[in-house]
């Protein structure tokens, strides 16, 4: 048998499990394994600025292409539990990443020495599996088993822990002997999906709410196959935005007290069936649990069996990988179509997209300072169906998916559940990562930017090119906007008067002087109709460059962005509605007025 390290076995089972590329930071107690990945060759590694950053660039990287299980690597002690937020943020999301670390010696764990923390049990509540291996024989077992659970039933995050003894530990191990585990993932059987079609056949008003597990197991063709064979509209969520294209004739819009569209909630209201599929009916997608199931009959199916009844009780649960169920769910809508037993769903389709032309929210504005949601009209213009859209919360994210547009799956690539400030930066570098010739578009506010923003020269040394939009009121909008409630204004204004750039007035950080001092390009915008060419700026500047380009839109102080705190009947409309066509111009469905 061929013998080597076991820091180099686990290199070579990276390469045999599918993995390209790696983010990370060494350090000492890392450092064996950094030698047998410079020895094994065949996967390329980005040097990240922060350890976290490097755990969200694996997210990214993940989120991009199906199959895709981005590795994130550091040393031991802090760089470990710095990568606790991205674990929490792919389990929270259902993301599969590798996170490895360096651990001090077997013998020493329990003597406080450097750097030496219980690492996995610190991990372990926000992964799949957290071990720490204490024999250099386990490593490729470890690894082997990281893979599988990674990729059966619900997708997650895995750690493993290594100390620096066992990375450095000869063992036998033969590459050419090595196989991946199979791939564990419940199907639903066909009595459970002809029951479930036999309430959408029942019901004369179906919606399909679909999930961000459709994306996951890469089953958006099916679920588009199934919708219009029986002409079902479907709401995406969230996180499943771009199963099918906003434009399609079925999309009836999202639905949620904050990402959502007006006919989107709408449409839902009208409904009296709802299929549920790779959803786990988040908080800000329902609402009011009452509101959101009143008068109606819910399937659900989701991978993952514990999340059956864990929010509501369904009429039927079915625990099934979303590509299975819709494998089946076509084959007997096909059967139902052959025996001319499909109603005629024409009719209820047709008023989704009516309530789609009609209840619509302004976005054209002539302000200056500008309104936010003129940015995103002149994104809709800039950036076409190709375009990855990467972002992760604030009022910016929210604002974002009520009026930007989506067209294909995996091209909106949001930080869900957990939405931690400074995620977007190195997402986006993951995302460019791993689709280098693809035309990715970040969108941030102003905290978001800064919480992370060293990792720009990540993408510069690297040359990573993206285009990153950066709207900026000076002001955490989400948690003021909050405040409101509490009839407060507290600790969350970031304006002050800079002494080296007096021209920003009380817009504080001088984005465009730091973006530059990173190595990258930016352009500040202030006037509305210069939104568009410093767009097509961007995207000029970082195909010739290869580097990330910022475009700052200076915004108003103060939007309140449409939102809900109860149900979703009671949304408030703080700003403008449409009211003519020239209010939304690039809107999905030109505006008809009521």
């Amino acid at each position: 048998m061929p013998r080597m390290t076991a820091a180099r076995a686990a290199v070579e089972i990276l390469k045999l499990e599918g993995v390209t590329h790696a983010f990370g930071v060494p350090g000492a107690a890392i450092n064996p394994f950094y030698a047998a990945l410079k020895a094994g060759g065949g996967i390329d590694h980005t040097l990240a600025r922060h350890v976290e950053g490097a755990s969200h660039m694996a997210e990214g990287y993940t989120r991009s292409g199906a199959g895709n299980i981005g590795v994130c690597i550091g040393t031991s002690g802090p760089a470990g539990t710095d990568m606790i937020t991205g674990l929490y943020s792919a389990i929270a999301d259902s993301i599969p990443i590798l996170c490895i670390t360096g651990q001090a010696p077997v013998a020493k764990l329990h003597k406080e020495d450097f750097q030496a923390v219980d690492i996995a049990s610190i991990a372990r509540p926000v992964t799949k599996a957290a071990t720490t291996v204490l024999e250099a024989a386990q490593v490729p077992g470890v690894f082997q088993q990281a893979f599988h659970l990674m990729r059966s039933g619900r997708p997650g995050p895995v750690l493993i822990d290594l100390p620096i003894d066992v990375q450095l530990t000869e063992i036998e191990f033969d590459p050419e002997t090595y196989q991946p585990l199979p791939v564990h993932k419940p199907a639903a059987s066909r009595a459970q999906i002809e029951k479930a079609l036999g309430l959408l056949l029942a019901s004369e008003r179906p919606v399909i709410v679909a999930g961000g597990g459709i994306i996951n197991a890469d089953a958006c063709e099916l679920l588009v196959e199934f919708a219009e064979l029986t002409g079902t509209p479907v709401i995406p969520t969230l996180m499943g935005w771009g199963t099918l294209a906003d434009d399609h004739a079925l999309n009836a819009g999202m639905v949620g007290l904050q990402t959502s569209h007006r006919y989107g909630n709408a449409n839902f209201l009208e409904s009296d069936f709802v299929l549920g599929i790779g959803n786990r009916w988040a908080n800000r997608h329902t609402g009011d649990l009452a509101v959101y199931t009143k008068g109606r009959t819910f399937v659900h199916v989701d991978i993952e069996p514990t999340q059956l009844g864990r929010i509501f009780a369904p009429d039927l649960g079915i625990a099934s990988d979303a590509k299975a169920a819709l494998e089946l769910f076509v084959s007997v809508a096909k059967e139902l179509k052959a025996a001319d037993r499909l109603p005629d769903r024409s009719a209820w389709a047709a008023s989704t997209q009516e309530r789609k032309a009609r209840l619509q929210r302004r976005t054209h504005f002539d302000n200056v300072p500008l309104k936010p949601q003129r940015v995103y009209e002149e994104m809709n213009r800039a950036f076409g169906p190709e375009t990855r859209y990467v972002t992760t919360i604030g009022l910016s994210q929210i604002a974002g998916a009520q009026m930007l547009h989506v067209y294909r799956p995996r091209h909106w690539i949001n930080c869900g559940q957990a939405g931690p400030l400074g995620w977007t930066i190195p997402a986006a570098l993951g995302v460019a990562t791993a689709d280098p010739e693809g035309q990715v578009v970040a969108l941030s506010g102003d905290y978001d930017f800064q919480f992370m923003l060293e990792e720009l020269a990540v993408g510069a040394q690297h040359r990573i090119p993206y285009v990153h939009v950066l709207v900026n009121n000076s002001y955490l909008g989400l948690i003021r906007q909050a405040q409101r409630n509490l009839d407060i204004d507290f600790q969350v204004n970031l304006e002050f008067e800079n002494i080296n750039s007096p021209e920003l007035g009380v817009y504080g950080v001088d984005h465009v002087k730091v973006v530059e001092g990173l190595g990258c390009r930016a352009i500040r915008v202030t006037e509305p109709d210069r939104l568009l060419p410093a767009f097509e700026e961007a995207k000029k500047l970082a195909a010739e460059f290869r580097v990330p380009v910022v475009v700052e839109a200076i915004l108003e102080r103060v939007t309140n962005i449409s939102m809900g705190a109860a149900g979703i009947d009671a949304i408030n409309e703080w700003e403008d509605i449409a009211t003519e066509p020239g209010h939304a111009p690039t809107s999905i469905r030109p505006f008809v007025a009521s």
